[in-house]
């Protein structure tokens, strides 16, 4: 594929491509992958449905895509997602923003579902000629946009214990201050609002460090940015830590940017904790999990000589929060309490025997 036109932001064209080369018009306003110099096919790829999804090859049969590659499914949306105003035009288009933006999403059900009712329906000529949402909604598990009185809702899969960790780790981390995207259950689903609200593009941190999850690495990353990102980045990794999430990768955490001007305003709330806390079942005690997460978080720390406040874990508040998270389930609730305080009192530990070795020179606080 040799593409050439443009990378628009909403109706703003930022960078000019000419045979997959970009060439920076806004570089201020460009998304930062490319920016930094990345490759336009790949930040096509990194924008496309997972095709591993069952429902997603459903999904393309539907549209009757004739080529069902990562890069001509970002294409047929024009690049467009709900989370960013990035999306390319072609040098033959005269499209605009709001042509190519999301306005109903007639695929919700299937991207969600993937029912044979949904297969065999008849779709009509504007259903397939609408923008749909779904071509450019990345992650493994099945899940869909619908929106709901003037907003875009996230639907995703679950089993009891996956929605139970995102609900509880949603509520805690809002109960300890921090910023976090909100999960309501509905019915076997879990429900998020789109946490850009129409006003931000979510940059995954990805479009700086690729997919290095190196807790320095990205630290630096943001520390050479902003003080206040490096700070918020420190307590995406205590709410991790705590609830031992296993798979913070580098397109589920990263930043908002003001739409207008492309400026970096701050890390993007806490969001996707289902393979976290309990998600994969119980152990057999509660207090013999895994201290990886423990001894990564310390060694940045202890490298980079930083005294991180921990906040206060009340036992209390965190038997409420499991109590009011997903109540009509069969969740061991106490069981939940016990590790969520087992982990904090070895955080505890851990920041008590760096505090005492360390000068603190460089302090973050709360």
């Amino acid at each position: 594929m040799n593409y050439c036109g443009y990378i628009m932001s909403g109706n703003d064209a930022v960078a000019s491509i000419i045979d997959n080369n970009i060439e920076p018009i806004i570089k201020e306003k460009m998304p930062l992958y490319l920016a930094n110099g990345g490759s336009f096919p790949e930040w096509l790829v990194s924008r496309a449905i997972d095709r591993h999804r069952p429902n997603s090859r459903i999904l393309k049969k539907m549209l009757r895509l004739s080529d069902t590659s990562d890069i001509y499914t970002v294409l047929y949306a024009h690049a467009a997602t709900i989370t960013d105003n990035y999306w390319v035009k072609s040098e033959n288009d005269n499209l605009t923003y709001d042509e190519v933006s999301f306005k109903v999403n007639y695929f919700a059900d299937i991207a969600l579902i993937g029912s044979a009712r949904s297969y065999n329906r008849e779709l009509t000529q504007k259903e397939l000629s609408s923008n749909t949402p779904e071509l450019t909604s990345i992650g493994s598990y099945e899940k869909c946009w619908k929106q709901e009185n003037g907003s875009w809702y996230m639907y995703k899969q679950g089993n009891e214990l996956e929605r139970f960790s995102e609900i509880f780790i949603s509520k805690l981390t809002k109960q300890l201050g921090f910023p976090s995207a909100e999960y309501i259950p509905d019915n076997k689903y879990i429900k998020t609002k789109d946490f850009t609200e129409g006003k931000y593009n979510f940059e995954p941190m990805a479009s700086l460090v690729g997919d290095n999850e190196d807790y320095i690495l990205n630290y630096d990353k943001l520390l050479n940015i902003n003080k206040v990102l490096a700070k918020q980045y420190l307590d995406i990794l205590f709410i991790d830590t705590l609830c031992f999430n296993m798979d913070r990768h580098t397109y589920n955490y990263g930043l908002l940017r003001d739409k207008k001007t492309g400026e970096i305003i701050s890390m993007a709330p806490n969001f996707d904790n289902n393979i976290a806390l309990i998600s994969r079942g119980y152990s057999d005690n509660a207090k013999n999990t895994s201290n990886l997460l423990i001894e990564l978080l310390g060694e940045l720390l202890k490298e980079k000589n930083i005294s991180y406040d921990l906040p206060a874990v009340p036992q209390e508040a965190v038997i409420r929060i499991a109590e009011a998270s997903l109540p009509d389930e069969k969740i061991d609730r106490s069981y939940v309490a016990e590790f969520v305080m087992d982990r904090y009192e070895r955080m505890k530990q851990l920041i008590q025997s760096l505090d005492s070795r360390q000068s603190n020179d460089f302090q973050i606080k709360m």
